[in-house]
């Protein structure tokens, strides 16, 4: 799909709750977010030694999925964000820099594109269609416990050498078959964790999709999203990778007013810490710290419900399977 296949108009109505989820994933024998200040080394909190992944890196993986499922996306690989901005300029007649046209191009970006009614963007370069807070923001995922990375040597039995003069395919073959053999393979390294379990929190403003059109339909991909992003984004440096449990919190009100409850719902009836933070509602243990995890069946992970604040609903979802995943959806949404 490109960028200009944009014809899939945004017209459902937006989210009116507040949500706040918790993704539990793990990683076996690969490296789930290279840092390149430091030679694509996993990456690791230096002070304690718990592994990282950035939300960039979270979020990259959830805009390849929803543009598998058929959604257009505004920031795709090797592309110039500059055209769908001058697009939505073209598209909404906009000539001037006036807020009023930037608003109708900004405004065009959001119901286009799913990325930018759900995270947002900055749209301000080229022609300009505005910036958009989106209501979905993801933290860093950070791993349970502290990660070891390692460092393996890997021998590539080929070369890419530049052969100077070269013009024909035999001058390749005459170059190997004078070469010593040893010097036609070459040395690298790879980078790994053995294995990791991590937990990214998110956050879904209802208040800020009213700005962007991000729906309940919208939600519903999302939370797809992230319980089967990684078995579309399979190579072999991430290693084995795996949506394990998919916790979301939605906030629907305690007062017996409608219009008063509809303002809790929105607004949030508990802070996020009291709903995400380990130890209250969630709680991840190693079942035997006198050794190194190496699979989810070596923690356990509990539910206390009664510290589940009142006005909040939670849904559990611990593994991708559609027939439940619908079934548990309409249950909350219900």
């Amino acid at each position: 799909m490109t960028q200009t296949e944009t014809t899939r108009p945004t017209t459902a109505a937006p989210i009116i709750n507040r949500y706040e989820f918790m993704l539990i994933f793990d990683v076996e024998n690969g490296n789930p977010n290279g840092d390149p200040d430091s030679g694509n080394a996993p990456r690791v909190d230096p002070e304690d030694g718990h592994g990282l992944v950035s939300d960039v890196a979270i979020k990259r993986r959830l805009r390849n999925y929803v543009q598998a499922a058929g959604e257009n996306i505004f920031i795709q690989h090797g592309t110039n964000l500059n055209r769908p901005i001058f697009q939505a300029r073209e598209a909404t007649g906009g000539t001037s820099k006036s807020k009023s046209d930037v608003d109708k191009a900004r405004a065009w970006m959001c119901q286009q594109f799913y990325d930018v009614r759900t995270f947002g963007a900055v749209m301000s370069t080229g022609a300009n269609a505005g910036q958009v807070r989106g209501p979905v923001q993801v933290t860093f995922a950070r791993s349970v416990n502290p990660v070891f990375g390692i460092e393996a040597s890997i021998t590539r039995g080929a070369v890419a050498e530049d052969i100077k003069n070269a013009k024909t395919v035999q001058d390749f073959i005459d170059w190997e078959a004078k070469t010593d053999e040893d010097k036609l393979r070459t040395m690298g390294r790879k980078s790994l964790i053995p294995y990791g379990l991590f937990v990214a929190k998110g956050f879904v403003s209802a208040h800020l999709a009213e700005g962007t059109g991000f729906s309940e339909a919208d939600l519903k991909l999302l939370l797809e999203g992230l319980l089967n992003m990684y078995d579309h984004d399979r190579s072999a440096s991430k290693g084995l990778m795996s949506s394990r449990r998919l916790i979301v919190f939605k906030h629907v009100g305690t007062d017996s007013d409608a219009a008063q409850r509809s303002r809790q719902a929105k607004l949030g009836c508990a802070p996020a810490h009291k709903l995400l933070d380990e130890g209250q509602v969630v709680s991840i243990k190693l079942r035997d710290e006198s050794k190194p995890a190496r699979k989810i069946s070596d923690y356990d992970i509990s539910l206390d419900l009664a510290k589940l604040p009142a006005g909040v609903e939670m849904l559990d979802l611990d593994a991708w399977d559609a027939g439940k995943f619908e079934s548990g959806w309409q249950a909350a949404q219900g």
